[in-house]
C-alpha cells in the first residue's frame, strides 16, 4: 500500500492507495508539503 501524508499548518493527513501512479497522481494535486511511502501495515483498526 503507498501513504500519501500531507501537511496542513498544524496537522497531518495520510491518504491510501494501491498504486504508487494513484499516489504520484494525488500529490501533483495538493497544494501543501507531502511525502509518498510505501507500507505492508493497514492504517485501518
Amino acid at each position: 500500500m503507498w501513504v500519501l501524508t500531507v501537511f496542513k499548518q498544524d496537522t497531518y493527513h495520510f491518504f491510501e492507495y494501491e498504486t504508487k501512479e494513484e499516489a504520484q497522481e494525488a500529490q501533483e494535486n495538493t497544494e501543501f508539503p507531502s511525502i509518498i511511502t510505501f507500507t505492508t501495515l493497514s492504517l485501518v483498526a
